[in-house]
């Protein structure tokens, strides 16, 4: 009697679960005039919170909303675009998309109205490599992702800049973390939107990078940026030089122990279990994401010193 009361409890806990709303609750954060940014967590992708890592953001403009990326799902998306709602009656004028990683793109399904730009060769990455990207969030997150579809951005960005209102925005391409990387800076407000071109308190991603030494150098260019306010891709946004610092710092000795390691003929099993630099330790998800850049990375590294 007492097992069937406990088998009961175990599957009404379960289908509770499986019941509960797959809710954002997204929250809009005002950074400066007419600019906000939806902060993510500090954490990869889980079902728990359902591809929510990145930070995106929109400006209110006079002449209508610009949305700089659109999140990891169309779920997202849709919420994304509902806190929109809520904070301004001004039209959705335009979405930019910064780069090809999925927790970036995904939510353009929700924006499928509007002109969604970006540079050409993201949006020939999306075109070419959305739809594994989506698969492996199905697998990530689970039904978060429920009837997302890629949605190819369908304006090329082929201008420096574009003015809407009194905001004028500088459109920078860059490419250290994927290959094609748009920065944006508000020239109102100087508030610079530095997508994954920039990492603050969360370990950087690199699975697309052309190389740590090219990342290192446009770090430095975007470092010289005169700005009041940074927004990193991931990780709490910043008013000085900070996040600059440690992105420049981190690659640095990422570079350097890969390269000691293939001078010193280590596997790469070996590697991944390097020490993480005391400097680096609090960062999160420092160890998980070493060990992914030495395997996206290492193989070069071990070519370069033959």
């Amino acid at each position: 009697m007492m097992i069937r009361w406990l088998l009961s409890v175990l599957v009404f806990g379960a289908a509770q679960v499986s019941a509960a709303p797959l809710t954002y609750n997204l929250k809009a954060q005002l950074i400066a005039s007419n600019t906000y940014v939806l902060q993510g967590k500090l954490e990869d992708f889980s079902r728990e919170n359902g591809g929510n890592i990145v930070n995106t953001g929109f400006i209110v403009t006079e002449e209508g909303v610009v949305v700089i990326d659109t999140g990891p799902s169309l779920r997202y998306g849709r919420a994304l675009r509902e806190v929109i709602k809520q904070t301004t009656d001004q039209p959705i004028k335009l979405v930019l998309n910064t780069h090809h990683h999925p927790d970036h793109f995904l939510g353009n399904q929700a924006f499928s109205d509007v002109d969604i730009y970006a540079l050409k060769q993201t949006s020939e990455q999306i075109a070419q490599h959305g739809d594994a990207f989506a698969e492996n969030m199905y697998r990530l997150v689970g039904d978060w992702m429920r009837s997302t579809e890629v949605e190819v951005p369908r304006k090329v960005i082929t201008e420096s800049e574009i003015t809407l209102g009194s905001h004028r925005l500088a459109l920078m391409p860059f490419s250290g973390h994927s290959g094609a990387d748009l920065v944006i800076k508000d020239h109102k407000t100087g508030v610079v939107f530095a997508a994954d071109m920039v990492f603050y308190q969360r370990a950087l991603t690199t699975p697309h990078t052309p190389g740590l030494a090219i990342w290192l150098e446009q770090i430095t260019e975007l470092g010289e940026l005169d700005y009041t306010l940074m927004v990193p891709g991931h990780g709490p946004l910043i008013e000085d030089g900070r996040a600059i610092a440690q992105m420049q710092s981190y690659l640095r000795w990422l570079d350097q122990s890969l390269t000691k390691a293939a001078q010193a003929g280590l596997s790469m099993t070996e590697v991944m279990k390097t020490p993480i630099k005391a400097e680096f330790a609090e960062i999160a998800l420092s160890r998980r994401e070493f060990a992914r850049t030495v395997a996206h990375l290492y193989p070069k590294y071990e070519e370069a010193n033959f």
